[in-house]
């Protein structure tokens, strides 16, 4: 959305909290989770028709799965906000060619997986039945796909990965709500009254989803990877979560933005997994 459009309807719910803070934060909490894009268009489902394609079940959720399957190590893929699989198009023939067993998954409301809103703590649920499911040896996330792939093994212990690789993830889910908040231009109402939801719905505040802090605990090995001019995610939470999580290396790049798809990192990234 324009900016003009975001501070329009910003402005529209700041008059709304006058009358109801509670009304108005829960409609800028599901404008928040519900993604404006992500689902299959007819060039990305080209991308994505050459897997074995499968549904797994999470409660009342459909977890849309594609498979490459191959004889060397399994790699699972966790893309990113508004994404899908398709992302990883200039990756896949190269972890093809190392016949490497690769399992990716679409999000929740993203893709072909069921869902109308998004959340990452939902996700790293996702997540934890996929992996292990495919008990994966390497875990692969791309923003937000970083970020529920670490509070996946954070929360639930998937001891059998041996490695993570974080594409420019949040350190923190501060952060991110606080940039919405201030993208929307919210009021003191709505946002503390947003700040109550997150506690209502997941028991913990804001503070507690940190992608860095729960980084302290994997022992699995990381490799950690960032732009200098990321504009989605700061550089910044690169360099705090190279900081926290000591079994990682950290790659800091210029000028491949937030999507990191540069043909440089591949190489880099396969050496990672062949260590």
């Amino acid at each position: 959305m324009s900016s003009f459009v975001t501070k329009s309807i910003g402005n529209a719910l700041n008059a709304t909290s006058l009358i109801s803070s509670k009304y108005a934060s829960k409609k800028a909490i599901n404008l928040f989770a519900s993604p404006r894009k992500g689902r299959y268009n007819d060039r990305q489902k080209q991308i994505i028709e050459s897997a074995f394609y499968e549904e797994v079940t999470y409660e009342n959720y459909k977890i849309a799965t594609y498979r490459w399957v191959g004889k060397g190590q399994t790699i699972l893929l966790a893309h990113g906000w508004e994404s899908n699989v398709a992302r990883w198009s200039y990756i896949l023939e190269e972890l093809k060619a190392q016949d490497y067993n690769i399992v990716a998954l679409d999000a929740p409301a993203h893709g072909r997986s069921s869902g109308k809103q998004f959340n990452a703590i939902l996700y790293a649920e996702f997540i934890n039945v996929i992996a292990n499911k495919f008990q994966p040896d390497v875990l692969i996330g791309h923003s937000v796909g970083g970020m529920s792939s670490v509070f996946s093994m954070f929360k639930n212990n998937l001891s059998f990965i041996d490695k993570l690789v974080l594409l420019g993830a949040p350190a923190h889910f501060t952060g991110v709500f606080d940039r919405y908040k201030n993208m929307m231009g919210y009021n003191h109402r709505i946002s503390s009254g947003l700040d109550r939801i997150v506690i209502e719905r997941y028991g913990n505040p804001v503070s507690y989803f940190s992608t860095a802090d729960f980084t302290e605990s994997i022992k699995a090995k990381g490799l950690i990877i960032h732009d200098k001019k990321d504009r989605i995610i700061p550089y910044e939470d690169g360099q705090l979560l190279a900081s926290r999580y000591k079994n990682a290396e950290f790659i800091s790049t210029t000028g491949f933005g937030h999507g990191l798809k540069d043909a440089s990192l591949i190489p880099k990234i396969i050496t990672f997994i062949n260590q």
